[in-house]
């Protein structure tokens, strides 16, 4: 069989399914459904596989991406999620949330001529699989005897802890919410990044060997001197930025005035997804105004 029959030469994105609008207006659940199997191997089959490979050097973290779109091509979902995994520690997260259309998709050559290979969907739907099929335990890796602290448990600082501890560094994060998950699980609303989804993603973080410690604003309840005298030989700082920009407009400190900062936090920590079977402390009616 000549080798270009095996390709699929449409210039658009195989179709991912979604919630019907008057259907996902009912509820607070991921609007966008993923790849079945199917519809995997067949957006797989656009990409060219590159010599050159543009699209991973518009990945921040380099993920081998004509590699695993081969393998998903293939069906040999395991080994894509593998090779993700070799150098991104958040697919879950990535497949989704990720801007690909400014990055890895941008470089795609399928895009000077239609649709970009939809590398964000093939990424999403091996980690959903993996998750679905797989029970991975990491293997153990020998101490190093040296300890790093990571401040803030966002992408960042929970990528980092992954990279450390692959390496037997033994890792302390410090979050100053109660839950870990940084913007992942106070800033991204539950129908783009469901946080149950999260929670896996930080676990299996943990499952490295890595500790995760809450309620820990560090600068109040301990200071950088504190820590490098409690045996931390690194400190890396993952803070984010969090700070909301105000319009300074008059009447934008008045009660019901909320940032979106503070919005999307009490509707994610407090979990108004979840309505009506949890309550928070946003009332509709009095919401005035948003300053993002």
């Amino acid at each position: 069989m000549p080798k270009q029959s095996l390709r699929n030469m449409s210039k658009t994105k195989v179709v991912m399914p979604e919630q019907a609008p008057n259907v996902r207006n009912q509820n607070f659940l991921e609007v966008s459904l993923g790849y079945t199997e199917e519809m995997a191997i067949e957006e797989a089959k656009r990409c060219l596989q590159c010599k050159a490979k543009p699209c991973v050097g518009g990945c921040p973290v380099n993920v081998w991406i004509p590699e695993f779109i081969k393998l998903v091509a293939a069906g040999d979902f395991k080994g894509a999620y593998d090779k993700i995994k070799e150098t991104n520690n958040l697919p879950s997260v990535c497949g989704r949330v990720c801007p690909q259309e400014s990055q890895c998709e941008k470089f795609c050559v399928r895009a000077r001529r239609g649709e970009a290979v939809g590398i964000g969907r093939l990424e999403r739907f091996v980690a959903d699989w993996n998750l679905a099929n797989r029970q991975v335990q990491p293997e153990p890796v020998p101490s190093n005897g040296k300890k790093v602290a990571v401040i803030g448990s966002g992408p960042a600082g929970l990528s980092c802890a992954a990279d450390l501890a692959k390496l037997g560094y033994q890792v302390t994060i410090f979050e100053a919410f109660h839950v870990p998950g940084g913007v992942l699980m106070y800033g991204i609303p539950e129908f783009r990044l469901p946080k149950d989804l999260v929670q896996k993603e930080i676990d299996a973080v943990k499952q490295l060997g890595v500790t995760i410690k809450t309620n820990m604003v560090i600068g109040k309840v301990l200071s950088l001197d504190e820590l490098t005298a409690e045996g931390y030989e690194g400190i890396f700082i993952g803070s984010g930025a969090g700070l909301p920009s105000f319009m300074n407009i008059p009447g934008e400190n008045l009660n019901g005035v909320y940032s979106a900062n503070e919005f999307l936090t009490r509707i994610n920590l407090m979990k108004a997804y979840q309505f009506p079977k949890t309550d928070t402390p946003v009332k509709v009616a009095d919401i005035k105004c948003f300053c993002i």
